[in-house]
Parts: structure tokens; sequence; C-alpha cells
């Protein structure tokens, strides 16, 4: 049995840098793995806090077949109000388990391998789902999200040139811009909310707790929107649109806008699919329609890109091995 293993931010995201295409492709494989029944994926479980209403903390248990075969559980805290002294709303480890023990193996910091995957998922969703190369990249929401999901389209060919930032902070707002013009050489300018909305690809990375996207403000034929922080959207909004998730189950729940529009409709027929069924071909998209993909997060892509990131630990000598952490393990 292998030692346990610490795998420290540093070493994660030098293991992630320029695996942008080989990580979209292991998410694509793991959400084909998920629709063929290939893991498991219980509901993540939300702790929430009633002094800080707006925090919580996930627990995201799964298991992955296919190449991976490996559970493991990601445990990640969301804690707004730490953007105003500075720091990351967001921080996360991830513990990766042996499916032959279940011992655990190692325990991954693991922001930087949510962003990834929230990425790869999005970079594969535009590549899917898009009606043709977009002109226009809308970003509402200027945080490390929205900065990983464009790294992503930049490098697997979906990212556009121009590109109009929205956020309610505008510092963070101008960051972004100066970044995107700076790495990608993108024309990248700040600009209102409805600027960012005007765009043919759509990028919602926030942290709203409910919907604030009302009409006037419609989709139009053809728009792709990547409803990452799921809760901009007003129900309504979403029934005029193809609706493809990650999982149904998952994503109708918790207050996200397809929640919301469930809850309206008392019904789940304004639900188009998954991603995977349209990575299959078993449904198939309305060109008179704009597309809203709605990814709730599943487990299953933590584990596909943390696994690939142990791998590539242990072969580069970039873990921190940690000798009889388990102790005595020999029954007698």
């Amino acid at each position: 049995m292998p030692d346990f293993s610490v795998i420290t931010a540093a070493h994660v995201s030098e293991l992630l840098e320029g695996q942008e295409a080989q990580l979209v492709e292991l998410v694509r494989e793991a959400y084909l793995a998920h629709h063929d029944g290939d893991s498991v994926n219980p509901d993540s479980y939300f702790l929430r806090f009633p002094q800080k209403p707006d925090a919580r903390i996930i627990a995201l248990p799964a298991y992955l077949g296919g190449k991976a075969g490996v559970a493991g559980i990601k445990w990640i805290a969301g804690f707004p109000q730490n953007v105003r002294s500075g720091l990351q709303r967001a921080s996360a480890v991830l513990v990766l388990n042996d499916f032959e023990t279940g011992y655990p193996l190692a325990l991954l910091e693991s922001a930087a391998i949510s962003a990834a995957r929230t990425a790869a998922s999005a970079a594969l969703a535009a590549a899917t789902l898009g009606s043709g190369p977009a002109r226009s990249l809308g970003v509402v929401g200027a945080g490390p999200i929205a900065r990983t999901v464009c790294r992503y389209l930049a490098a697997t060919g979906t990212g556009p040139a121009t590109v109009r930032c929205h956020d309610i902070d505008e510092y963070s707002a101008g960051r972004l811009t100066a970044h995107l013009r700076e790495t990608h050489d993108a024309d990248a300018r700040t600009g209102t909310l409805a600027d960012a909305l005007d765009c043919d690809l759509i990028l919602l990375a926030t942290t709203a707790p409910a919907p604030y996207i009302h009409a006037p403000h419609t989709l139009r034929p053809g728009q792709l929107v990547l409803n990452i922080s799921l809760r901009d959207l007003a129900p309504e909004l979403l029934l005029g649109a193809n609706n493809v998730v990650d999982d149904i189950d998952h994503c109708l729940k918790a207050g996200t806008s397809p929640h919301l529009a469930e809850q309206l409709t008392r019904s789940r027929d304004f639900v188009t699919g998954t991603l995977a069924d349209v990575l299959l071909g078993e449904v198939h998209l309305d060109e008179t329609r704009p597309t809203v993909f709605s990814p709730f997060g599943l487990g299953v892509l933590d584990l596909a890109v943390g696994h690939h990131v142990y791998r590539a630990a242990l072969e580069r000598g970039r873990h921190l091995p940690v000798p009889d952490f388990f102790g005595d393990t020999a029954r007698w």
C-alpha cells in the first residue's frame, strides 16, 4: 500500500499548467462514464451557518470508474465575505481513496482542481453546444473562476477575442480585463450588465444567491450561456431556451435557476437533456433558441482531475509522503 501523501497548492498548480486540452478530455470521459452508470455521485451536502447565511461548506463524495477507478470527497468552503478582506472566496481540499482497500491515498489542495474542472466543463460545453465560433464573450462576475474559464476557452480555441466584463465590484472587473488583455491579447473592456448579456457567449460566474437577470433582459437565438453560478437567471428566461445540465437530479435543487423553473412550471419538460446526451447525439438542440448550460458541479469531475494530478505528482516527485500515517495496518 502506498504511503499517504499531501499535495500542496503550488504543486497542484504546477501539474495543471498547460494541461487544459487534456483536462477537457478527462472531463468529457467522466461525463460519459457518469452517463453510462460507471460512477456513484450522491447528493452534495451543504453545511450552512445561521450567523453567516451567505457562507457554506459543501461535501461532494463520489466514485468514478473507467480509467480512474477511484473514490473520494471534496470539501469546499465558499465564504463570500472573504472578498472584502482580499481573500479568495473559496478554499478546498480533496481526499482520494484507493478503491481496492478504501484507504485514503492523498490529500490535495483543491481550489485549483475545483476551478480547473469547472473551467474544463465550461470549455467542453462551449465547444459542444455552440452554434459556431462566438464573436464576443460577456463575463459577469470577475473572480478566479471567470479567470480560469477564460484561460480554458482560450486554450481550447473557443475564447473570442472580444470580451466585455461586468462585476458589481468595478476593481475586480478592471483587473480581469487587464489580465485578459495582457495574457490573451483580447479586446477586453469593462461594461454594463447589458453589454455582457449582448455577447454571443455569456459566462455567469458570480456569487449571486438569487436571480437578478429578469426581463427586459432577453436571450436571443444562437446565444450560449455558461450558467456556472446557477442562480443569476430568472426562471422565466429558461423556458424559451435549450436547457442542458450535467445531471438533472443534481441540478434541479438548492434554488438554482433550473430548480426555480421546475417549481414555476411543476414540470421538468423544459430540460433538453444532459451534456453527455448531446455528446452522444441522444438529444439535439433547437437552433431557433438560445442555449443555457447549467452545471451543478459533479464530484466525479473533481476525482477525474484530482486523480490525474495525483498520478502526475507521484511520477514527478511533487508529493509529500507521510510515512506511517495509518500506523499498524495489519489486522493481527
